[in-house]
């Protein structure tokens, strides 16, 4: 039976959403199929933005209708009848699962007490037990996101927690844990302490405005308005106060605040005008958008003179009138789709710097799985980078999946960056794709200061070349020469970089500054590959073309370090066309003194060739060919003899077995320098990051 989690909560507006997304991914990590249902939706014409959601988290392959019971309708027919057709659809959703994500109804059919009591009643009657989100605001005016409600005090906590247990008591409902949502920083702590039960775990999750805020687009749509100038993604901003500009420009301008969407009358373009020079300044504050408000068309000359500005913020017309339109964008409440990546990732990373995810999936009897899927081993890179928080250095802070992984990185607190370009220009571009970088260093290449430190010490690491302090000073203002001299000087932990740079352009510096691990002579590379139940290392696959028997030996022992690094046991098959001493050649000979080297040095690892691949990886395979072996059938590090059969098999095995291929991961530097494909997605930089993070943290271990 699946170990399942029923969220509900006391009232609306509690934020259970983010705390639904951030279960879902906790028990993510440690089991292989977790499934999503929402007993009761608004309706059948209308899609559940809530479920949607979650069925969008990678990992989760269930089909929208298997995961919705019934509809407020149906509840308010025939509330039992209802009940039973949750619980059977429940159930068939649990047959294909190890564990489910249950999320209760919002609060927006039914009012009051009488909707946590059919909650507890449907949680009862599913034997899941009960997670209660409590909300550490007021809401009674539901007006929240624009800073109208007050925080609630750790007694009006505690008297909402009480009244809230005894209706899940009188249903019978299990309590599992409490979480108090958008709680008071500097009462967190007396309000766990009053709602702490015995041995009920009780977390508390501040208040994040970003979270609460609602974006551009969703007040586009709540004032019946249409974009008229301004890039769709401009819509992911979010507002977080409001500003009527109903007098002069003047008078206007400094009343002007951060994240601000200023209404004004589309008839007063001068004012139009005047904010948007404002916004573009870069000398007042960053505004959210600005809505047009009346049946006014813009004139022609104005639009033309519009047309002229790259425009920062989104302009959004209505034809309601001031009062109608404020009174709209007040209203307007925030909401989290796996579209809004931005607001995705804060969610995630709040959940998990306030709530023990250990804690909760051991409580729900979920241990660690023996089967290791992709999203699972992405998971724990994630996990390991944040454990101690290393600094990496992005040289192309031009590229904009570089500023969207910086993004996710930081609001995940994968580690912290520095962004080499023009702050202003990034900071801008940032922006206006709406991403907050806010906590990134940003340096410039030509920082004279730097330059001249740089300089100096790449010169004196180069005066056996003949490279004087002129010349010197030239190279070091390449980007990946100042990220590399950042590592080197440990002013940076580690560089990735790569997404517009060739291979030899970021990695020749750190052949020349960095250089390699002691007793390594080569720089090589591995691939994590991640298949449907295990992660195995593959190398050298990107780096060395026809490596001696010295190099593959080197490439083994560097191979077998890194997958320690990332939890992975270190079996090695020097793979080859022959197993044991069935085949002769030189291309054999070259991998039996390769690990006639790699067990005369390491002499502790389980290293075994030449092997065949079938015999490496295929127990059946392995008895019958090596049955005394300790790697044949059970290798975890492939070691390939040249550059030609690693790239080409590990491209087969990604295509034809569907692995998600991780890296390269490159390996025998003293300080880690990690190379992009120039096809990097941005959940590639974002793991290639953790990764480097990962290795800094081995380095000063």
């Amino acid at each position: 039976m699946a170990q399942s989690i029923y969220i509900t909560s006391a009232e609306g507006h509690t934020g259970k959403s983010t705390i639904a997304l951030g279960v879902l991914d906790a028990l993510m990590r440690v089991s292989p199929r977790v499934g999503v249902f929402r007993p009761v939706a608004r309706s059948e014409s209308e899609r559940d933005h809530v479920l949607e959601l979650l069925l969008a988290h990678d990992g989760v392959h269930l089909d929208y209708d298997d995961c919705i019971g019934v509809t407020y309708d149906d509840v308010r027919r025939d509330p039992e009848g209802a009940l039973g057709t949750i619980v059977g659809r429940f159930k068939a959703v649990e047959a294909q699962c190890d564990a489910v994500v249950v999320v209760g109804s919002d609060y927006t059919d039914v009012a009051g007490p009488a909707e946590l009591g059919y909650n507890a009643r449907i949680a009862a009657n599913l034997g899941v037990p009960v997670l209660l989100v409590l909300s550490g605001r007021d809401s009674q005016n539901q007006a929240e996101q624009l800073g109208t409600t007050t925080a609630r005090t750790p007694a009006q906590v505690r008297q909402l927690a009480a009244l809230a247990l005894s209706e899940l008591a009188a249903e019978r409902a299990e309590l599992f844990a409490v979480i108090v949502n958008r709680a008071d920083p500097a009462a967190a702590k007396q309000i766990v302490e009053g709602v702490a039960g015995d041995r009920t775990p009780v977390w508390a999750i501040p208040e994040e405005r970003s979270l609460v805020a609602p974006s551009m687009g969703t007040i586009m749509q709540a004032v019946d308005g249409r974009l008229v100038r301004g890039a769709e993604r401009l819509l992911d901003r979010e507002a977080y106060s409001v500003v009527i500009a109903g007098m002069s420009m003047v008078n206007v301008l400094p009343r002007l605040v951060e994240g601000a969407v200023v209404i004004i009358a589309a008839d007063r373009t001068e004012t139009l005008l005047a904010t948007l020079l404002a916004a573009s300044s870069g000398t007042f504050p960053e505004l959210a958008g600005i809505v047009l408000n009346g049946p006014f068309e813009l004139p022609e000359p104005v639009l033309q003179l519009i047309d002229g500005f790259e425009l920062p913020v989104p302009i959004i017309a209505t034809d309601l009138g001031t009062f109608d339109t404020a009174v709209r964008i007040m209203s307007a409440r925030g909401r989290m789709t796996a579209e809004s990546t931005q607001r995705y990732q804060t969610a995630l990373s709040l959940f998990q710097a306030h709530v023990d995810t250990t804690e909760l999936t051991v409580e729900m009897g979920l241990a660690r799985s023996t089967v290791v899927t992709p999203l699972m081993f992405q998971y724990q890179l994630i996990e390991r980078a944040r454990s101690t928080r290393k600094r990496i250095v992005l040289p192309e802070g031009d590229d904009d999946r570089i500023l969207r992984a910086a993004s996710i990185v930081l609001a995940r607190g994968v580690a912290d960056l520095t962004i080499l370009g023009d702050e202003s220009e990034i900071r801008a571009r940032a922006s206006a794709l709406g991403l907050d970088i806010a906590s990134a260093q940003i340096i410039s290449p030509t920082d004279p200061e730097l330059v001249e430190r740089f300089a100096a010490e790449y010169a004196r690491l180069r005066s056996h070349k003949g490279v004087t302090l002129g010349q010197a000073a030239d190279t070091v203002t390449d980007v990946s020469y100042f990220g590399t001299m950042m590592v080197h000087l440990g002013l940076a932990d580690g560089m990735v970089s790569g997404a517009t740079h060739t291979t030899a352009h970021t990695i020749r510096p750190s052949f020349e500054i960095i250089k390699t691990n002691p007793g390594v002579d080569v720089v090589s590379s591995v691939f994590l590959m991640a298949l449907a139940d295990r992660v195995l290392v593959y190398g050298d696959c990107a780096v060395i073309p026809d490596p001696t028997s010295a190099q593959l030996a080197d490439i083994a022992i560097s191979s077998a370090a890194t997958a320690r690094r990332f939890g992975i046991e270190p079996r090695v098959a020097m793979l080859s066309y022959s197993t044991g001493e069935s085949g002769s050649g030189a291309d054999v000979e070259k991998v039996r003194e390769a690990t006639a080297l790699v067990r005369e040095r390491m002499p502790e690892l389980p290293v075994e060739g030449p092997i065949q691949y079938d015999a490496a990886a295929d127990a059946a395979v392995a008895k019958t060919k090596m049955p005394d072996s300790e790697v044949a059938g059970r290798a975890t590090v492939f070691v390939f003899p040249d550059l030609n059969t690693g790239n080409n098999t590990y491209k087969a095995v990604q295509r034809s077995a569907g692995a998600v291929a991780i890296g390269p991961v490159l390996q025998g530097l003293r300080k880690p320098i990690n190379d992009l494909s120039r096809g990097a997605l941005v959940d590639d930089i974002v793991n290639t990051v953790a990764i480097t993070a990962i290795q800094a943290q081995g380095e000063q271990s």
